[in-house]
């Protein structure tokens, strides 16, 4: 079957799901459960269930129903395969989750075509929001957190940088953002590295990185085993000792954090989201998930969800199943999420948030946490018209 016939069966049986089962809305979750990210897939579920727990299982008239299916890791086939078959066989309204941006991209013309809300957990690369106008992000763009930090790093006194991301959407984005507002500042990026995604070892970069003896190092890669692999490497291979500024976004994540060790305290990242944030609402979210997870550690996957499943929630509130509505009903909302104040951006579709400059420290638990040092705020995403 070709894709323009796919979408356009998708979009009858879509406009007959809504009539025969309008009391019930249904919300597919596309995620990894299992392989070496099934971790995110796990986050997203308890964030889900924290949110309703502590809001109830319906919206408006509508009870709120989810269906998750299991993507593995990074294959867009497979998540184009799974839309399909929530959409036509389960008959769901909304779609949700979407954790690597292949797989975020793979769905673009069946949404379009079948006009399904579709909330994007994390999926980063600020270009997946142009491919379609049901798309609404309730995580961040590696442009959001990376050029605040490029700033950063320049008025600390850092003039020279080497960037080492991932090989694939993501890093390459989180590249052109550091590069571009470390060299408007007056800095200069010395080097380039472009890591390929199977990338294991990572010490021939680094020794590479340590030999060019830059100000600082600037780093994106998938959540996961890689990010604690880079890190661990970073120490080892001396670039701390040697005075090279270790800079990332999501690298000292929490799932990871405690098993750094002492190996962490002192990184530097930029991101919109710790446990540490010091508002109620993160303390009641925490306290939520802690109850109904007692071994469950939130980080950027349980707020992304978290913030994913409000937004579900007000969109079906206002338009139930009418797809179209339900997005427009959503630009603009403004809402006190456990990371600080958001709002959904009315053009670009992302959040509008905050972004807080962070450092590993120990708490008087003696836990490691990404203190926040410092906030930037309000920022929207600053890739969208590049």
């Amino acid at each position: 079957m070709k894709l323009s016939e796919t979408g356009a069966l998708v979009a009858s049986l879509i406009a007959l799901s809504s009539a025969a089962y309008g009391d019930t809305i249904k919300v597919g979750v596309i995620a990894p459960f299992s392989g070496p990210f099934a971790q995110y897939g796990t986050q997203y579920q308890q964030a889900i269930e924290t949110y309703q727990a502590q809001h109830g299982e319906s919206a408006g008239d509508h009870e709120i129903e989810f269906i998750y299916k299991d993507v593995g890791g990074v294959d867009p086939d497979q998540s184009r395969t799974l839309a399909q078959e929530l959409l036509i066989r389960e008959k769901v309204d909304y779609l949700a989750g979407f954790t690597f941006t292949p797989n975020a991209l793979a769905v673009a013309p069946l949404i379009s075509q079948s006009e399904t809300p579709t909330v994007i957990f994390n999926a980063a690369t600020s270009s997946i929001n142009r491919e379609s106008n049901f798309y609404l992000r309730t995580s961040y763009t590696l442009w959001q957190v990376s050029a605040p930090l490029a700033e950063w790093a320049y008025d600390q006194g850092m003039r020279t940088a080497v960037t080492t991301v991932s090989d694939y959407g993501p890093g390459i984005d989180a590249e052109a953002a550091f590069r571009t507002a470390f060299e408007e500042e007056g800095g200069e990026v010395v080097d380039s590295i472009r890591m390929p995604l199977s990338t294991t070892d990572f010490t021939p970069f680094l020794q590479s990185v340590r030999d060019t003896a830059p100000d600082a190092v600037f780093t994106f890669l998938p959540g996961g085993p890689p990010t604690f692999t880079y890190t661990k490497t970073y120490n080892e291979n001396g670039l701390r000792d040697a005075g090279i500024t270790f800079l990332g976004t999501a690298e000292t994540e929490e799932t990871n954090l405690q098993s750094l060790g002492d190996l962490a305290v002192g990184l530097t990242t930029a991101y919109h989201y710790s446990t540490a944030h010091a508002s109620e609402v993160n303390d009641a979210f925490l306290s939520t998930l802690a109850e109904l997870h007692p071994d469950a550690v939130a980080n950027w996957a349980s707020v992304g969800a978290y913030d994913g499943v409000h937004l579900i929630y007000e969109m079906v509130e206002a338009a139930g199943a009418d797809g179209p509505a339900a997005v427009e009903a959503a630009l603009g909302l403004e809402w006190e999420s456990p990371r600080g104040p958001v709002q959904m951006d009315a053009e670009a579709r992302t959040l509008i948030q905050n972004v807080y400059i962070r450092e590993v420290e120990r708490n008087a638990e003696g836990l490691l946490e990404n203190a926040e040092k410092g906030v930037i705020a309000t920022v929207g995403d600053l890739g969208w018209d590049r």
